[in-house]
């Protein structure tokens, strides 16, 4: 289970690796039309495994839901750690789950409450509110050691921001999501939300835009250098 979990995940990090000299080269009046290229090329390449993967269809509460459980796994991972090279790969996982599950649903199902819910509005100000909280704490986190002594009270902050907001997200926001989409319309939201994770940033970076089409654009710009830096950093071995 956790062998053909990483495969996936490796397999996500290296998504963008082809549209790094595009990205890191692009000058400041042609970004916008130069991410849009990146962003095209990328999903042609990932769109088929990404197809692959999702071989049933999925609701959009699913994948949200799952991703939930897979924070909550490396949470307790990195707690039960029995060293610092194995608290230090699942924080680097916890890091870049987090990270692109919460621009996931800024970017997918966000817009949609606002559209689809009647008082989504409100609803998605607070959740972006809460997200910035916990990105703000993520940011000094991904720095740290895992030696250093307010590297697990950080955590476990994260981790009591994150719970809650994930409760109330499941018992309220996907609830009144869900009862509003069609089967199709959901469907197409979960498919829209795994392709869109394979193109945002796997770092925290509290100070970029979290509304469309802003967020956006600077994710594109700088999911790239987070690709770099994947590359060079530990994650959790294959069992």
């Amino acid at each position: 289970m956790l062998s053909s979990r990483l495969h996936h995940i490796a397999a996500a990090r290296c998504t963008l690796l082809p549209c790094i000299v595009h990205t890191v080269t692009i000058t400041t009046s042609a970004s916008i039309l130069s991410a849009n290229h990146c962003y095209r090329h990328c999903r042609n390449l990932a769109t088929s495994s990404t197809m692959s993967q999702a071989t049933t269809q999925q609701r959009i509460s699913e994948p949200v839901k799952k991703d939930h459980r897979e924070l909550e796994e490396y949470y307790h991972k990195i707690l039960d750690a029995k060293d610092e090279d194995e608290k230090t790969r699942w924080a680097n996982q916890f890091t870049w789950e987090l990270a692109r599950h919460s621009v996931g649903e800024e970017l997918v199902m966000y817009p949609q409450m606002r559209k689809s819910i009647e008082d989504g509005d409100a609803l998605v100000e607070k959740d972006l509110r809460e997200h910035q909280e916990v990105k703000e704490q993520l940011f000094k986190f991904q720095s740290m050691k895992a030696t250093e002594p307010d590297f697990e009270p950080l955590l476990k902050a994260i981790w009591k921001n994150l719970a809650q907001h994930i409760k109330e997200e499941e018992e309220i926001d996907l609830v009144k999501l869900e009862q509003v989409l069609s089967n199709e319309e959901s469907f197409g939201l979960a498919k829209k939300f795994h392709l869109t994770k394979k193109f945002v940033p796997t770092r925290s970076h509290p100070s970029a835009p979290n509304h469309p089409p802003f967020e956006t654009v600077v994710g594109l710009l700088t999911a790239p250098m987070d690709k770099i830096r994947d590359a060079f950093s530990r994650f959790p071995k294959e069992e």
